[in-house]
């Protein structure tokens, strides 16, 4: 078992999380749409699945979760990209994110 607050990989990934939650909230209503919803959600999965994946008994199933949480993380690039191609996230915004995430 692992202790996910000692993680590198989990404390970056909750600041990230943390980071996509506060462009989200300096947005105007008009552009929080679904996707930037999508967004916050793929954010969160990534340092939630490396932490439940840390309280599992084996290490297989921790590289499982570890696995769903390198999967949110492509979806939630994925899904930056998009967002800053219907200008909904700013040049530079999505640029740091991606840097960090990355």
């Amino acid at each position: 078992m692992h202790n996910f607050r000692q993680l590198n990989i989990w404390k970056k990934a909750l600041q990230l999380a943390k980071k996509i939650v506060v462009v989200y909230n300096s947005m105007s209503q008009s552009d929080k749409v679904s996707l930037w919803s999508q967004i916050n959600r793929s954010a969160v999965s990534i340092p939630s699945n490396i932490a439940e994946g840390s309280a599992r008994s084996t290490n297989k199933d921790f590289c499982r979760f570890l696995d769903i949480a390198l999967g949110s993380a492509y979806e939630l690039e994925t899904q930056l990209m998009i967002s800053q191609e219907l200008n909904t996230l700013d040049k530079l915004d999505y640029e740091k994110l991606i840097t960090e995430l990355n």
